[in-house]
């Protein structure tokens, strides 16, 4: 069973009536708001209903979980090109104000003579009650239609849960497993993380450990380490030096974060006879993919420079455009955040925006757009920004978003994964290799995803030596 084809992840690509099967299935997930009742209202022509204080005593128009039915098909199978020629829906419980459906449509017959399409259509709720269910007559398209994914206006499709992570996955299943030195997994976590992504055909792990407490691990956890090359080192910091020496002898392609501090890998990451220095600073970058934001977007530096200079910032960016291009997208927008958008000189964040930005112009930066200082709202909200008066190829449309620093990255990055239900990979560049670099916070999702980014550029540095 599929959900949508490998390409690009900033791009919208249909599916022909060959490349679908019986069985195929997609979804998106949606919470009712008293904004959405409102343009219900509107268009319907029944009136705006009361505002949000009785909002959950207002039952929308069932159609709305229909229109729910016609973005699967429009935005994921068949995709862009699709037409509906019937729909069968039976409403089977009233929805309310901050009711979170689920919709999923599954092919059930095919005609390829005519490019018809039945898919069978279930909502759910939160409960897992049935809210909507039904059956849609299509027609796949006709030919080959691709397109970037726009900024949206304010109201907007929530992804589900996992429609980023197996997106990506479809993405790299076509590259081969790469491997990966798993520096020190020595608790049930981080040993976890390596195996799940070996299972998911990401990377082959090197455990660099002492031999004696990976074991322990494994058998507590239930844990089969058959077949795996494992490193006996006394510690974690002989286990930092040996996977370090494993990468600059090419014999890992990667470097992945077990259970020791982050500054304990990256020294032995960044000695200075480790040989997997590169000419840039080394930066981390988040990949995220929000309910609220049409595509995924990369928040730098967020975990590894705590104040940055200008000249560290330029190599920030320079970082983040790789990974981006990388990723997809071939000309990424970079916004260079401050708490506001116009040079302030007492707000040495502005200073430095206007200085990267001028930097991109004079080709000291290449392969984005560069723009900023901009506010957080302006970068991400075409609205915002068009609020404001600004007129910007970046504003409302950003895949990159540079912070001043550390703490305002970091703390970004966890109020969008904690309370914007976003979710999110991590991974360190401007090495000679790629590094997970995993909080033990992370979730499962989390952990494969940066496995997955990680082995996309293992892919690249084979071409592209850093």
């Amino acid at each position: 069973m599929t959900t949508s084809p490998p390409g690009s992840l900033q791009t919208l690509r249909n599916r022909l009536i060959d490349e679908i099967a019986i069985g195929d299935s997609a979804s998106i997930e949606r919470t009712l708001t008293p904004d959405d009742l409102q343009l219900l209202g509107i268009q319907s022509g029944a009136g705006v209903p009361p505002g949000p204080d009785a909002g959950q005593d207002v039952i929308a128009q069932g159609m709305w979980g229909g229109a729910l039915v016609a973005a699967v098909l429009g935005t994921q199978l068949p995709g862009p090109g699709t037409q509906c020629r019937s729909q069968s829906l039976r409403f089977l419980r009233p929805i309310r104000v901050g009711d979170t459906l689920r919709v999923q449509v599954r092919v059930t017959a095919r005609d390829a003579a005519t490019r018809g399409l039945t898919l069978a259509c279930v909502a759910t709720d939160a409960a897992g009650s049935q809210v909507i269910a039904g059956t849609v007559e299509a027609q796949a398209p006709e030919r080959r239609i691709a397109y970037d994914r726009s900024t949206l206006p304010e109201i907007r499709l929530a992804l589900p849960g996992d429609a980023g992570l197996q997106r990506l996955l479809a993405h790299v299943r076509p590259l081969a497993a790469a491997p990966a030195a798993v520096v020190h997994p020595c608790d049930a976590l981080s040993l976890g993380a390596a195996l799940d992504a070996r299972d998911a055909g990401l990377i082959l792990p090197i455990l660099v450990a002492p031999r004696a407490r990976l074991e322990a691990v494994a058998r507590e956890t239930g844990r089969d380490l058959a077949g795996l090359r494992i490193e006996d080192v006394p510690h974690s910091h002989a286990a930092a030096e040996r996977a370090a020496a494993l990468a600059a002898r090419g014999e890992a392609e990667i470097l992945m974060k077990g259970s020791l501090h982050t500054d304990e890998l990256m020294g032995a990451v960044l000695a200075a006879g480790a040989g997997l220095r590169t000419g840039r600073r080394v930066s981390h970058c988040f990949v995220m993919q929000a309910p609220a934001y049409p595509r995924p977007f990369i928040i730098t530096d967020a975990a590894i420079n705590i104040a940055p200079t200008l000249e560290e910032k330029a190599d920030i960016v320079r970082n983040a455009i790789e990974l981006a291009r990388v990723i997809g997208v071939p000309t990424p927008r970079v916004a260079i955040l401050a708490a506001v958008e116009t040079v302030n000189p007492a707000m040495p964040a502005t200073l430095d925006a206007a200085a990267l930005c001028k930097m991109a112009d004079r080709g000291q930066i290449a392969g984005a757009i560069l723009d900023g200082p901009l506010a957080f709202d302006n970068a991400v909200s075409a609205a915002a920004a068009r609020i404001k008066g600004i007129d910007s190829p970046v504003a409302g449309r950003a895949d990159i978003l540079v912070v001043p620093d550390l703490e305002s990255g970091n703390m970004l990055a966890k109020q969008l994964e904690y309370m914007g239900d976003a979710s999110s990979a991590g991974i360190a560049l401007g090495a000679r290799v790629p590094i997970v670099l995993l909080s033990r916070a992370d979730s499962r999702e989390s952990r494969i995803a940066s496995c997955a980014i990680a082995l996309m550029l293992a892919g690249h540095y084979r071409s592209h030596t850093p």
